[in-house]
């Protein structure tokens, strides 16, 4: 990204306090810029088509539209907009949903300002920072592997998925950046970026978070790499 590119961020939530408070550490950063705010889900889709905003901090529990929905219209704008849901509590169950709303990451509401900013710069290079401790956490209480520890959609992958494309996939569940993943498999970082496209284009998913919950659910997470050619 060229030094002098902004990142323009959208912030959502109901409280003006928590708003203002976003605001002021977000705009001391040379690189990112607040071009909005929103009180709600309406408004907040209604600011993200006509402002374009890159990065969207979206709250979940608001009036009018809550933040699940508002993550899927503005997804469904279409402008590439990053979604960051931020909420109260680690284990929510309304992340799950959020997160397959088409929302890019999450972060919890005390999370200090430096970790924000990381966040916001990592969802804006397409790369959302999702613990996979948390992601697990979160996807337990969504599939139903709480009881005994079950796979619901364990059938198997697409044939057409390659086993160097199979391996691109455990390892974006397991929270590896692009380029973690390229000295993994000893491939470049544009080569990793374009198997993630053709991945994506096949299961029929959004994103790589929407990704690393597939292979979740698929038990895809946790078996050996096998990239080797």
């Amino acid at each position: 990204m060229p030094e002098t590119e902004t990142i323009k961020v959208l912030i959502v939530d109901d409280h003006q306090v928590v708003r203002q408070g976003l605001k002021t550490f977000l705009d001391l950063q040379d690189d990112i810029a607040v071009i909005g705010e929103a009180a709600d889900g309406l408004a907040a889709v209604d600011l993200a088509a006509r402002l374009g905003p890159d990065v969207v901090l979206m709250d979940i529990v608001m009036p009018k539209l809550d933040g699940i929905e508002a993550t899927r219209r503005i997804r469904e704008l279409g402008t590439g907009a990053g979604v960051i849901v931020l909420t109260s509590f680690a284990g929510d169950e309304q992340v799950v949903p959020a997160l397959e709303a088409g929302a890019s990451s999450y972060l919890l509401k005390d999370v200090t300002p430096e970790d924000l900013v990381d966040a916001v710069r990592a969802v804006y290079h397409g790369e959302p920072r999702l613990h996979p401790d948390a992601l697990r956490k979160v996807m337990e209480a969504a599939t139903g592997a709480r009881s005994g520890g079950a796979r619901p959609d364990s059938g198997a992958p697409p044939e057409d998925l390659t086993e160097r494309e199979l391996g691109v996939i455990r390892l974006v569940a397991q929270g590896r950046s692009n380029r973690e993943i390229a000295g993994e498999c000893f491939i470049s970082e544009k080569t990793v970026k374009t198997h993630i496209g053709h991945i994506l284009a096949k299961l029929e998913l959004k994103d790589r978070t929407q990704l690393a919950i597939y292979a979740i659910r698929h038990g895809l997470a946790d078996e050996t790499d096998q990239t080797d050619r």
